[in-house]
């Protein structure tokens, strides 16, 4: 995924065409990720101050919300859906009048840099409620993070109770390409939390982008899926992402070649391995010659942030993945 003046001029040139061609034979169920959220989750009733903050980013007065100096174990869960966001652990008192936390619990919220270009907002990775503001750099923490949070966003569940909604999510991991398609389409799926681009199963501890792209590191770029098990499943997930990709090419996918192309499904758990296997001898069976790598799950590395929802933040379309029927 070498951004290569060839590689843009495909963006731009194949963009428009496999738009078109996406919304055309693409299964009704991934053609609106707005209206999939809206139809298949499940929100809280707000009172109308709840509304004014999570619907339409208001923010209330400092000082004032009841979870602002709450000290006591526990999970702070969505307001309007439920989803586990923060542990009590990772709060602190930063003085600012809002519950401050230094760290979240992993694929629960996202971050979108704000029309001005200054702040960055925080949203409930499931439901996209607006939660608050992260600061990066101020020094209160020896993690140097601070996620500023409405209290009003959010509900607190005591740790009596928090086995159970912070076991709600599972993962998987997928190679297939050049990651910014894969994550993109993926993240269309129902029940899909959020998806992160990134690199697995190498040799090389904290590769860079630059080092993958050599092709010395052994990696793949892979998208860690976050889901939720009580909406979707893993051989729901692993379907689409061999109908979103083409897994019959070798250490490659379309114009892009080399090993960290490859097409691997990395498993965590006998149940996914189980699934990717039985899926790929489907395939098989109708004729397909699938290259597919099944491995277990290594060390995942997040890639850098540039390259997380590319798609989404430039606006443009996936050129070498698109959704084709096969099963």
């Amino acid at each position: 995924m070498k951004p290569t003046t060839g590689k843009i001029l495909r963006t731009l040139i194949g963009g428009a065409v496999l738009a078109a061609l996406i919304f055309v034979i693409m299964p009704t169920n991934m053609m609106s990720k707005d209206k999939n959220k809206e139809t298949n989750l499940t929100r809280n009733k707000l009172t109308p101050e709840e509304e004014q903050v999570i619907l339409f980013k208001g923010t209330e007065v400092p000082f004032t919300g009841d979870l602002y100096k709450t000290n006591a174990a526990g999970t702070y869960i969505c307001k309007q859906c439920d989803s586990p966001l923060y542990r009590s652990s990772d709060k602190f008192d930063s003085g600012c009048g809002w519950p401050s936390f230094d760290d979240e619990i992993k694929g629960a919220v996202k971050r979108t840099v704000d029309a001005d270009g200054r702040r960055t907002e925080i949203t409930c990775a499931n439901c996209g409620g607006h939660l608050g503001h992260v600061f990066e750099g101020e020094g209160f923490t020896d993690k140097n993070v601070r996620h500023c949070v409405n209290s009003i966003s959010m509900k607190f569940v005591s740790a009596s109770e928090s086995a159970t909604v912070t076991s709600a999510t599972e993962k998987a991991y997928f190679a297939g390409g050049c990651f910014w398609g894969t994550e993109h389409l993926l993240q269309q799926s129902p029940g899909v939390i959020s998806v992160q681009s990134g690199y697995m199963n190498g040799h090389t501890k904290n590769p860079t982008y630059r080092e993958v792209c050599d092709g010395n590191t052994g990696h793949a770029e892979t998208v860690e899926v976050v889901y939720d098990p009580s909406k979707t499943n893993f051989e729901t997930l692993a379907r689409l992402f061999f109908e979103i990709h083409d897994p019959t090419q070798l250490n490659r996918q379309g114009p892009d070649v080399g090993n960290q192309y490859r097409s691997a499904v990395f498993y965590v758990g006998d149940e996914q391995k189980q699934v990717t296997e039985k899926l790929v001898g489907l395939l098989k069976d109708k004729g397909y010659k699938v290259v597919t790598e099944i491995a277990k799950a290594d060390v995942f590395y997040p890639a850098e942030k540039y390259h997380q929802d590319y798609y989404e933040s430039n606006g443009k379309e996936p050129y070498c993945h698109f959704y084709q029927k096969r099963f």
